[in-house]
């Protein structure tokens, strides 16, 4: 029989997801309850809005994608995250009084980034940070809708961290050593992701992330996870492995693109409902117990 080779991180990731079976524990358990303290902010559960960047209007309604979306994640209370986008979009954003977190690429202009960071700052964002997987492409540096990337050292991040007092936040950190490093510059949160993608035959995040929990344990950071999170039984297995917290991606454009502010808030009551009836049903009260004792993996 032929033997057909999988490059897409995307495929293999779905693979490993479903790979992850839960165990049930009825006896003594009760209701669970969802929310969790997010950068000092107390949210409703730990489902993030993941840092998307120039959506458009949809259906000729008035408000971007970019905004509506922010309106529910302020209508459900969960933390907000925006990714590329100019200083009056990011206003756009913050007057939506979402709690947000602002993710700034790793433009050439170095000057561009640090303005951005500021503007978010200034302009009431819970914490900030970079998406560091998006520094190269297939022909070298990255180019992202015209504005040309580049590297990012240690001293830059640092100094990234040192300028600002919101929590700093790496996008894009898909290995132990990454989320080391990550600690020791003074980030306070790591999104564990390969970008939906970007590298062939990316380790799946949940594949990884049991390991980067235990290099960071007792280490005051935060450990997010990205990529393919679609219910909220796959948020729950990100938290079983060791996750604070979990950011839906594309799963959400059907209903943001459909039924807009309406249809988001639909999609998020839905995915926290599943993340708490699956905590009730395997003996976790609060998000901050779940581990990995309720999971099998094929």
């Amino acid at each position: 029989m032929a033997y057909n080779r999988i490059s897409d991180a995307n495929e293999i990731t779905a693979r490993y997801m479903d790979s992850i079976l839960i165990k049930e524990r009825l006896i003594d358990s009760e209701v669970a309850d969802t929310t969790v303290e997010l950068f000092g902010e107390t949210v409703s559960g730990p489902v993030l809005m993941p840092a998307f960047s120039h959506l458009k209007e949809f259906a000729g309604r008035k408000l971007t994608g970019l905004e509506e979306y922010s309106i529910a994640a302020k209508n459900m209370n969960i933390l907000n995250f925006v990714g590329m986008m100019e200083n009056d979009m990011y206003k756009r954003i913050a007057d939506t009084g979402a709690k947000t977190v602002r993710i700034v690429k790793p433009y050439a202009d170095n000057l561009k980034v640090r303005d951005q960071m500021k503007f978010a700052e200034d302009n009431g964002a819970v914490a900030i940070g970079m998406d560091i997987d998006h520094i190269f492409g297939n022909e070298g540096l990255d180019v992202v809708i015209g504005e040309l990337m580049t590297v990012q050292t240690s001293d830059m991040i640092r100094s990234y961290i040192e300028s600002t007092k919101l929590p700093f936040v790496v996008k894009g950190v898909l290995s132990e050593e990454e989320a080391v490093k990550c600690a020791d510059l003074g980030a306070k949160a790591i999104i564990v992701s390969h970008h939906h993608g970007r590298l062939p035959y990316a380790v799946p995040p949940l594949m990884v992330l049991p390991s980067i929990k235990k290099a960071l344990e007792g280490r005051d950071v935060k450990i997010f996870v990205d990529c393919g999170i679609a219910s909220g039984a796959d948020v729950y297995k990100c938290l079983a492995l060791g996750a604070d917290a979990a950011a839906v991606g594309r799963s959400m454009l059907p209903s943001l693109e459909e039924g807009g502010i309406e249809g988001m808030e639909k999609f998020i009551e839905k995915v926290n409902n599943e993340l708490r009836f699956i905590m009730s049903c395997t003996g976790f009260k609060t998000t901050d117990q779940i581990d990995d004792t309720c999971i099998v993996r094929m």
